[in-house]
């Protein structure tokens, strides 16, 4: 951590590896590894960590084991392990689990939302209500994923509006924060800056996160723009990992090491030690057999065996 931390802004970073990242990864990674994978996150310092999604097998077989990682991860104070869920079912199985931090998700738009969960926006309304009422009362903390907020590999653009207006209903229903995705990662920081102005003026920035994809190398330019807006929540993902089964041609997610040095470069502090992330990328590679993305890791490799 910087010398100067106490001077610097405070930031937090959500890290979507274990679940966004590794989804779409073709070689079914053990429980051991997502352990171990998780297991250093925390010591590198990541406090929101999603570490998987209660979704049938058949859709996500990745995702397959995520129940019994649940059950295994040492809880940790001030560190809060995530799940994602499709319905209520996936709620349920996750409370049995062990985990109170809830996500839920759809699209801003209609074609995506029907490819990805297989029903209407307006069905996965009905599905959210009902999780939310629930996680409400049980004192659970719930977050709601929009995906294509910026564009849809189908539908193309999305309105403002549009996206808008879901995160209304979201928020309705007591949403703890709204993540906004760029899941294609066609976002440029003029359309990222605008939306995010908008969104802050409307619900506030300790509500509102950014989801952002590189898929044409402006996931990081993009976060930067969120941030100069007032954001202060950005998803990444170790090692740069990621992408959508459901999105034809989407790239992973911006690289937390990467992101956590943009942060520490523009005057935030997210609490998280770089290298210890590096080290992690490193180790997915070389375990896990994965290829990290993320330009820091790619730096700091060349830099180690000069």
């Amino acid at each position: 951590m910087p010398a100067d931390a106490a001077r610097l802004q405070p930031a937090r970073v959500f890290e979507v590896g274990p679940r966004d990242g590794l989804q779409n990864e073709r070689v079914l990674v053990p429980v051991e590894h997502k352990l171990e994978l998780v297991e250093r996150l925390v010591a590198a310092g990541l406090h929101d960590i999603e570490i998987g999604s209660f979704v049938h097998p058949k859709w996500v077989p990745q995702m397959a084991d995520t129940e019994q990682l649940a059950r295994r991860i040492p809880r940790r104070p001030g560190v809060r392990y995530w799940a994602l869920v499709p319905n209520y079912k996936g709620y349920e199985r996750a409370v049995r689990a062990g985990i109170d931090h809830i996500g839920v998700v759809l699209s801003a738009s209609e074609t995506h939302n029907r490819n990805n969960l297989n029903r209407s926006r307006e069905q996965s309304l009905e599905q959210i209500a009902r999780v939310a009422r629930s996680a409400v009362d049980r004192g659970h903390t719930w977050r709601g994923y929009i995906s294509t907020a910026f564009g849809c590999p189908f539908e193309g653009a999305i309105a403002p509006e549009q996206v808008i207006e879901i995160a209304d209903r979201l928020r309705a229903l007591d949403a703890a924060e709204i993540s906004f995705g760029d899941t294609i990662g066609v976002a440029t920081p003029r359309q990222v800056a605008a939306l995010c102005r908008r969104l802050i003026e409307r619900f506030g920035a300790r509500r509102i996160a950014m989801h952002l994809h590189d898929t044409r190398g402006l996931g990081l330019v993009n976060a930067y723009a969120a941030l100069e807006c007032g954001v202060r929540i950005i998803d990444s993902s170790v090692a740069g990992l990621g992408g959508c089964p459901y999105a034809p041609g989407a790239a992973g997610n911006i690289g937390t090491e990467d992101l956590v040095n943009l942060l520490t470069g523009s005057g935030f502090d997210a609490g998280i030690e770089i290298e210890r992330v590096v080290d992690t990328s490193r180790w997915l590679r070389d375990r896990v057999g994965v290829t990290p993305s993320s330009k820091y890791f790619r730096y700091a490799s060349a830099r180690c065996s000069a």
